[in-house]
Parts: structure tokens; sequence; C-alpha cells
């Protein structure tokens, strides 16, 4: 091959055949091309990332936002979004305790109700138990002769008697009205049936065990005799 061909070569964006020196200088050409190309692509970057005064001095007078304005607008409106969302998870906090306040004082009503049942139970459990003792001592002073009430066995048994009935009186215990009163299942207990002329048919004529209630609730109905 001789010199001459040797020192040409083929230009790739062409196709032609140029000498080495022409290579080289339209390669040093290309490469100042994308170096330019590069420094505006970097401009371009600074100024998008930047203030970009130039946008906004070109703006001015236009009506339209500036760039600044604009994202200033977007920056206040995340912060009202996100105020927003705050907004509600401080609603749902609050939602969320009024509920479990609301709850708790169920739970606590709830447990004292079952608290005063359950003493209520236990309360008429021991009451009926004493009431045949109250029943033991009216039948007793019920046989006394009247020679013998003035007796201080008699006058103490009394005020026994008295002392108990005032302590039942005190815890909500009533005896139950009967006799000269219309009956009344809810109270009364008819045992038998009787002729009077002193009431009416359909009224209590006598009472054969005295009942008794309990803050308002029968712990023992009255046994009766009602007038046919």
């Amino acid at each position: 091959m001789s010199k001459e061909t040797a020192d040409k070569v083929i230009n790739k964006d062409t196709g032609e055949t140029v000498t080495e020196e022409t290579a080289e200088d339209i390669s040093e050409m290309e490469e100042a091309v994308e170096e330019a190309a590069e420094d505006a692509a970097a401009e371009k970057v600074e100024i998008t990332d930047g203030d970009a005064p130039e946008e906004e001095k070109a703006e001015e007078g236009t009506g339209k936002k500036s760039w600044s304005e604009k994202k200033a607008e977007k920056k206040a409106q995340k912060a009202d979004k996100e105020k927003e969302a705050l907004k509600a998870k401080v609603e749902e906090l609050e939602d969320k305790t009024k509920r479990q306040l609301a709850e708790f004082e169920n739970f606590r009503n709830r447990t004292e109700k079952e608290k005063a049942q359950s003493f209520d139970r236990g309360a008429v459990s021991v009451l009926e138990k004493l009431l045949p003792v109250v029943d033991n001592f009216e039948r007793g002073f019920a046989a006394v002769e009247e020679e013998d009430k003035d007796d201080a066995f008699v006058v103490g048994m009394d005020k026994i008697y008295r002392q108990l009935m005032d302590e039942l009186d005190k815890m909500g215990v009533k005896p139950i009205e009967a006799v000269g009163k219309e009956f009344d299942p809810a109270f009364h207990n008819a045992v038998m049936q009787t002729e009077s002329d002193e009431y009416e048919s359909g009224f209590v004529a006598q009472e054969l065990l005295k009942g008794y209630t309990y803050h308002d609730t029968v712990i023992r109905h009255s046994m009766v005799s009602v007038v046919q």
C-alpha cells in the first residue's frame, strides 16, 4: 500500500475518503459541538433549579404568576393539605377518646348497678331468715295475757322487738298493709275466703301472716283472707 493511500481515512458520517489531518479537524469540531451542548444543558438545569430571574423578568407586567410565586403557592397548598390531614387525625383521636370515655362510663354504671343488685340479693336473703323471728315475737306478744303485759320480761322483749323493727325500717323494710285494703295479687296471697259485714267483696278481711317489702320490692306476700 502506498503512503498516500495510508494517509487517507474514510469519514464515517459522509462515507467520503479524507486525509488524516482533515479527520482530526472534524473530530475536534465534533468535540467542540458536544461540549457546547453539555454547557447549554447545564445552564438550562441551573436556571430551572434556581430562582429563574430571567423568567420572572419576562413574566413581569403580563399578569401571569412568576416562577417564585408558583413555587410559593405550591408550598402553601402542600402546607394546607398537611394541616387538613393533621386536623382530620386530631378529630379522629378526639372521637375515639369520647367513645372510650362513654364506654367506660357505661361500664362503671353497669358495674355499680350489678353491685347494688348483688347487695340487694344478699340483703333479701338475710331478711327472709329474720322475718320468721319477727313473726315469733308477734305470736309471743299475742299470747301474753292482759295482766302480764307490764311484766318486766314482757316489757324487755317488747323493747327488743321494737329495736329490731326500727333497724329493719331504716334498712327499707316496710310491712304491707292488708286488712281493709282491696285484694292486690302483687302484695297479697289469698289463702281463704270469708264472709264479712264490715268489708265489701274483694277486700281483705283478715291477715294471717304479715308481708313485707324491701325498697318497694316484695320479699314476702301477705297471707290473707278475702271477703267473698
